[in-house]
C-alpha cells in the first residue's frame, strides 16, 4: 500500500480530489488532499511547508497543474519523507523557472485571456465563463457545478517565484502524466516539460485538464501502476 498526498493547482482545492481518492482507496492505497495556503503574503515557501507538515512517512506527492511547483519546492525542503514526485498535467520546474515564466514560455497562451489579475490584493483568478471551455469541457455536469462554486482566487507571489533545483528533488523518482486533450496547458508543452523525467516514467491520459473529474478510475489505475516503479 502506498500513501498519496494530492496537491491542487491554481484556483482548485482539496474539494476536487474525492473521486480520485476513492478510486485510489479501491486499489488498496491511502490518499489525502490538502488546501495550499492562499491569500495576501503567502509565498511558495509557505506552500512547500504546508506540504511538508502534512507528511508522516514515505509519500508520493501528486501535483496538478501549478501544484507541480510546490511539490517540487517541498522536495527541496524535506526530501526524506517523499517517495516520488508525480506531475499530473503539471508545470514541471526547470532550474530557476517559475510557474509564470513556464506559462509565458509556451508558444500557445490559452490561459492569458482567462486570467483576471488584481495587483492591489496580489491575487488572480480565472474568468467564470472560461472555466468549462478551458478546464471542464469533458467533465460530468455535477463536477462543473462544484467547480463553479469552489474555484477561488490565487496568490500571485508563489506563481512568480523562481525555484532553484538541486539533487534533493532531482534524485527522487519523478513521473509525468500528460493529458492529451488539455485546453489549459497545451499537450505539446506538457510533453516538452516531461522530457525532464526518465522515458519510462512518462505517461498520458486521454482527457482534459481535470482528470480527477473526467477520468478518476483511469487516473487511479495509472497512479497504482506508478507505485510499482518506485522503490
Amino acid at each position: 500500500m502506498a500513501d498519496f498526498l494530492l496537491v491542487h493547482g491554481s484556483g482548485f482545492g482539496a474539494w476536487c480530489w474525492p473521486w480520485l481518492t476513492e478510486a485510489l482507496t479501491g486499489h488498496g492505497h491511502s490518499a489525502r488532499a490538502i488546501d495550499l495556503p492562499r491569500g495576501p503574503g503567502i509565498s511558495l515557501k509557505d506552500q512547500a511547508r504546508a506540504i511538508c507538515d502534512s507528511l508522516t512517512g514515505p509519500t508520493l506527492l501528486v501535483g496538478h497543474s501549478a501544484g507541480g511547483f510546490p511539490i517540487t519546492a517541498a522536495a527541496e525542503t524535506d526530501p526524506d519523507k517523499i517517495q516520488a514526485l508525480i506531475w499530473l498535467c503539471g508545470y514541471i520546474p526547470g532550474n530557476g523557472s517559475s510557474v509564470a515564466s513556464r506559462r509565458r514560455s509556451q508558444s500557445e497562451q490559452p490561459l492569458r485571456a482567462a486570467l483576471k489579475t488584481d495587483r492591489a490584493s496580489g491575487s488572480y483568478s480565472f474568468a467564470p465563463e472560461s472555466l468549462t471551455p478551458l478546464f471542464f469541457h469533458d467533465c460530468p455536469p455535477e463536477t462543473r457545478a462544484l467547480a463553479a462554486r469552489q474555484m477561488a482566487p490565487e496568490s500571485i507571489a508563489p506563481q512568480e517565484t523562481p525555484l532553484r533545483l538541486t539533487a534533493r528533488s532531482q534524485n527522487l523518482p519523478r513521473f509525468a502524466i500528460t493529458c492529451e486533450n488539455d485546453r489549459a496547458i497545451p499537450p505539446a508543452f506538457q510533453h516538452a516539460m516531461a522530457g525532464a523525467v526518465p522515458p519510462g516514467h512518462r505517461f498520458s491520459l486521454a482527457c482534459g485538464h481535470a482528470p480527477f473529474f473526467a477520468r478518476p478510475q483511469e487516473t487511479a489505475a495509472l497512479l497504482h501502476r506508478i507505485t510499482g516503479l518506485t522503490p
